[in-house]
């Protein structure tokens, strides 16, 4: 099953549960799109696809700039995962793909 589609995801992060759509758009081997929630929608960088595994960064602005590093895994029509935010350590992030 490919790893594309659209996840209502829920991220566990020291403000709360983060609630956004992550959507996955593969392109061979590297994927593109947007994590969107509450505070805005950011975008997908360096997107890589090893089978069912899915690393990627993204640029958050607010609250504050920070980088953060991604990992997921998907299994069926589950994703579960971690986002490293630096100095925050990482936060669990889990979903299930939109029918």
């Amino acid at each position: 099953m490919s790893v594309e589609g659209a996840y209502d995801c829920v991220t566990k992060s020291p403000m709360g549960d983060q609630q956004s759509v992550l959507t996955v758009n593969v392109d061979g081997d590297t994927f593109t799109g947007t994590n969107a929630g509450a505070m805005g929608a950011l975008d997908i960088e360096d997107g890589k696809v090893d089978g069912n595994k899915l690393t990627w960064k993204m640029q958050m602005k607010v609250p504050m700039p920070m980088e953060l590093n991604c990992e997921a895994t998907v299994d069926g029509d589950t994703i579960t995962g971690t986002i490293n935010a630096g100095a925050f350590g990482s936060m669990a992030m889990s979903g299930v793909r939109q029918a």
